[in-house]
């Protein structure tokens, strides 16, 4: 079995969705032991939003649970542009594994997201001149990778100079701008390092060990038959986008009341009544969008606020109405809808694009299909733009 530690359920869902293209059968751990099944288990520690020292603690217990259930090696998964406690959480993993060496490479060059001479880029503009900067929790304000991380307290910090070595007590930052040198680094990797990053990086590992690229979405899985909830709590262009597609199909869509982005409480009531027009909706369309669909808020506490209120509604027509297909943008919304719901049993079982993954959830009697992605991907065009 191989482990990886995630800060987030998007990302402990990418990657177990990475362990599909290689044919491996993934679980995601939010609590507990793994089942002993899957030959990848992603643990969700749900810590990025945590205080430092909380979120260390966090990923030391993933660390010793993926140990002890006998994982072979174990992956750290940060997020691709290191919001969150990245330097904390690598640093408690080193030390639980006993590891003197970390090997950071968190760029995903397919996907555009490349490191040069110490700078991020996404589709060639510096980090903090694109989307990423607006992040109302953990905005980028420099492109410079060295000022987007936090000091370790146990470990020397470095950015790669060029050669593909990893030196002892050190966490080394790579730099890659192209899928061949991400390709590179994987090669120096061996049991003293800890290997850190996205996507990418875990699949050129996997393709050394496997020795063939990842090429197997999963499972087959039609969304043409039963119902379709689309729950989307961030503010992002592709929200928008499924907003305006949406409309113009005459699907239903529902958003927050524009008062909440100046603090107005959400009451029970108010709560209740938009749950029962989406209800409403659902018996008569096959399709539904509810999303925040207000103005992008600076202010992370009223942010987090107002994903909280769109998970209340949906678990209330969620209760009511059995939704087969369900698909959650962003990582919060997402992990409070898992909470909520108290979905305890997660299998990943399709990948359709980078970032996007589709897990069952709820009892065996009753499984449902979460599709979840990031609020910085897309959603393939056939879904959104279908009538």
């Amino acid at each position: 079995m191989i482990g990886v530690i995630a800060d987030d359920l998007t990302g402990a869902a990418e990657l177990g969705a990475v362990g599909l293209r290689h044919g491996l059968s993934a679980e995601i751990l939010r609590a507990g032991k793994p089942g002993g099944q899957a030959e990848l288990v992603c643990v969700d520690t749900d810590s990025r939003s945590c205080p430092p020292a909380e979120a260390a603690d966090r990923a030391t217990w993933a660390a010793r649970t993926l140990r002890a259930a006998g994982a072979r090696w174990i992956y750290k998964k940060v997020d691709s542009v290191l919001r969150g406690n990245v330097t904390a959480e690598v640093e408690s993993v080193m030390r639980e594994l006993g590891c003197n060496r970390a090997l950071l490479l968190p760029a995903n060059p397919s996907l555009g997201r490349i490191i040069r001479d110490g700078e991020y880029f996404v589709h060639g503009k510096p980090l903090n001149r694109t989307e990423f900067a607006k992040d109302p929790e953990h905005p980028r304000k420099s492109s410079q990778v060295l000022r987007l991380l936090g000091q370790p307290e146990h470990f020397l910090m470095r950015l790669a100079n060029g050669v593909l070595e990893v030196p002892r007590d050190t966490l080394l930052i790579a730099q890659a701008d192209s899928s061949e040198r991400v390709r590179s680094w994987a090669g120096i990797c061996d049991p003293s390092l800890l290997p850190v990053g996205g996507s990418e990086f875990f699949n050129a590992l996997l393709e050394n060990e496997t020795g063939r690229p990842g090429e197997e979405p999963g499972a087959k899985i039609d969304f043409s038959t039963g119902q379709q909830l689309f729950v989307c709590g961030t503010a992002s262009r592709t929200a928008k986008r499924l907003m305006t597609n949406s409309r113009a199909a005459q699907v239903p869509v529902f958003s927050l009341p524009l008062e909440l982005m100046w603090g107005a409480d959400f009451s029970d009531g108010a709560c209740e009544i938009i749950a029962q027009r989406v209800i409403q909706a659902l018996a008569t369309h096959r399709r539904v969008v509810l999303c925040v669909g207000l103005p992008p808020v600076q202010d992370f506490k009223v942010a987090r606020r107002l994903s909280q209120y769109l998970v209340e509604i949906t678990e209330l027509v969620l209760r009511a109405v059995p939704v087969k297909n369900i698909f959650a943008e962003g990582g919060a919304t997402s992990a409070e809808l898992v909470r909520r719901m108290k979905w305890g049993r997660i299998e990943v079982k399709r990948e359709w694009a980078p970032g996007v993954a589709t897990l069952s959830v709820g009892s065996e009697k009753l499984a449902q299909r979460l599709t979840i992605k990031p609020g910085s991907y897309s959603w393939p065009e056939e879904w959104t733009n279908e009538t």
